[in-house]
């Protein structure tokens, strides 16, 4: 394919890079159409080799016969489209990191029921938001041995933008889905609930009594309020990483780190 030369934001064959928003990407009306945008040559590498589809491909010129070569002469039959640093950054509204832009179908997810099926470690994130964190949280729990992630009603999309760059594509690592029944499907699928919360009747997080569990969800807490009391209440255990020197908590993301390392198989 011949690189497309892009001179205006305006054009409406690269309408998916500029103007669409993350919600317009999901396209929630007709799933079919729905895309999301992977960031950087590595990370287009990394969704290519975990079988995601790509549609269109936006590049700096310097890139097509540089760091993007492969990736063009991998993927043949999808246009690209390609400026100057400063046109692509009037397209974006910023300055790619590296110079690449792919959009992506979004793949259809599995049930919870697979999942769960396949899985002795599932994360679960109840209501997280910020899609750095997201993108962390993912990163760690494809590093650190979990076997799946399941998301919230309303945490985060793990293919938003940031979040896929984040993780540095480890969302596409690991499989995930959105968790529609609460803590009880879990339950049902033969899972033990670990609520990570502080609370005087908190089990520290090295009883071995937990790492012994053949299948253990891990909840994760929204950023600033942690995890809804219900969720707690619920829970088979509530645990908690011993804090000292005053302080009451870790960032979400530093803490799921510690605690998949801690309590997978």
């Amino acid at each position: 394919m011949t690189p497309i030369e892009i001179t205006s934001v305006d054009d409406p064959r690269i309408k998916v890079f500029a103007k669409l928003t993350e919600a317009q990407l999901r396209n929630s009306l007709c799933p079919e159409d729905a895309l999301f945008i992977a960031e950087s040559p590595k990370v287009i590498r990394v969704a290519l080799e975990a079988g995601m589809k790509p549609v269109a491909l936006l590049c700096e010129r310097r890139h097509i016969s540089g760091d993007a070569a492969d990736i063009i002469a991998g993927i043949p039959d999808i246009p690209v489209y390609t400026g100057s640093r400063e046109v692509l950054a009037s397209i974006t509204g910023y300055t790619l990191t590296r110079g690449v832009l792919c959009a992506m179908r979004r793949p259809q997810l599995p049930s919870v029921e697979e999942l769960c099926a396949r899985s002795g470690r599932v994360v679960v994130i109840d209501d997280v938001s910020d899609t750095t964190n997201i993108g962390s949280i993912f990163r760690s729990a494809a590093a650190l041995g979990m076997d799946a992630v399941l998301m919230g009603p309303t945490a985060c999309d793990p293919l938003n933008r940031r979040a896929v760059r984040v993780s540095m594509g480890s969302v596409f690592l690991i499989p995930w889905t959105r968790l529609d029944g609460g803590l009880g499907q879990l339950k049902d699928n033969g899972f033990k609930t670990v609520a990570m919360a502080l609370r005087h009747n908190s089990v520290d997080i090295s009883d071995p009594v937990l790492k012994a569990e053949p299948k253990l969800a891990i909840v994760m807490g929204t950023e600033g309020e942690g995890l809804p009391i219900e969720t707690i209440d619920s829970a088979d255990y509530v645990v908690k990483i011993p804090m000292h020197h005053g302080v009451d908590s870790l960032n979400v993301a530093a803490a799921s780190a510690i605690a998949f390392y801690a309590l997978k198989k």
